[in-house]
């Protein structure tokens, strides 16, 4: 067995000493982190997440995992012709759609996610908004068909998780329900800045296949105000996908989340480089 370090050795101690500060000032915190898209479009990067969601919690961070899933619904949709349609990020959800939707986002790719992290030594537990009342919806309008929006959260069932002494990391699907038990896709940003709020977590982070948000010259902006987020979003800067996440960003920072971070889930470690170091990742909002 070899016992004479490396330069490799070296540097990896060298970047573990210089993490200390910052893993003393994020430790006890609640952190809740949105996963889902491209971001995790494969085993590997979904093992990568999972791996770096276990060290934060043996860092003595709290996570909280939320998981979308819109390519692979679509996917699964496209494979049952079912037609389906987005109006300003969100997806038109009919009965049908809403039925794949749960059955692609709490079943196949919440599991998938609860292993990985057991894979990697942490305790991965699986809700969905359904469980335990933790959100209720209602439907964003008529247009939208099932599609919802939050009404309210209850995360009790979360607090149990993250407070028991084994450490539980809670998985949560974004599909939600009404007071009635109706069925209601919710965009898993929203579903993520709501939990945030209710948890009062110390940050969102919102993994995402790009970098960041980006000027009207595709630069990457890597600090805003809510206001600045805001204005993006008036002035037709922000297209797609990225409007529900800046919306998410004001509103979960309005709720008292002390900062939210949307950043590219593509590339390995993101997490541990905006929490654990000083020059971050992404663009901040706060």
């Amino acid at each position: 067995m070899k016992r004479r370090a490396d330069e490799d050795n070296w540097t990896s101690a060298q970047i573990l000493s210089e993490a200390l500060p910052f893993i003393q000032r994020h430790a006890g915190k609640t952190i809740v982190i949105k996963f889902g898209g491209n971001a995790m479009g494969s085993e590997t990067l979904t093992q990568q997440f999972a791996n770096d969601v276990v060290l934060l919690r043996q860092c003595g961070l709290r996570p909280v995992v939320v998981h979308g899933g819109g390519p692979q619904i679509g996917s699964m949709l496209d494979r049952l012709k079912i037609k389906s349609e987005f109006v300003d990020g969100l997806r038109v959800s009919d009965m049908e759609t809403v039925g794949v939707a749960e059955m692609v986002l709490s079943g196949a790719i919440n599991k998938s996610i609860v292993a990985a992290i057991n894979q990697a030594g942490g305790q991965g537990v699986g809700l969905s908004g359904r469980d335990a009342n933790l959100i209720l919806a209602e439907a964003v309008n008529k247009d939208l068909g099932f599609t919802g929006r939050p009404v309210s959260v209850d995360p009790s069932v979360i607090h149990a998780l993250t407070d028991a002494e084994s450490g539980f990391i809670p998985v949560i699907s974004p599909i939600s329900g009404s007071a009635d038990g109706t069925r209601y896709n919710v965009n898993a940003d929203t579903a993520a800045g709501v939990i945030a709020g209710a948890l009062n977590a110390a940050r969102l982070m919102l993994l995402t296949d790009i970098e960041g948000v980006m000027d009207s010259e595709k630069n990457l902006l890597t600090d805003l105000s809510t206001k600045d987020a805001q204005a993006l979003i008036e002035n037709g800067t922000a297209k797609g996908g990225m409007i529900p996440k800046l919306g998410t960003a004001i509103d979960a920072i309005e709720q008292g989340v002390e900062a939210v971070v949307i950043l590219d889930g593509r590339r390995a470690h993101g997490l541990l480089v905006e929490l654990f170091t000083d020059v971050g990742a992404g663009t901040l909002i706060k």
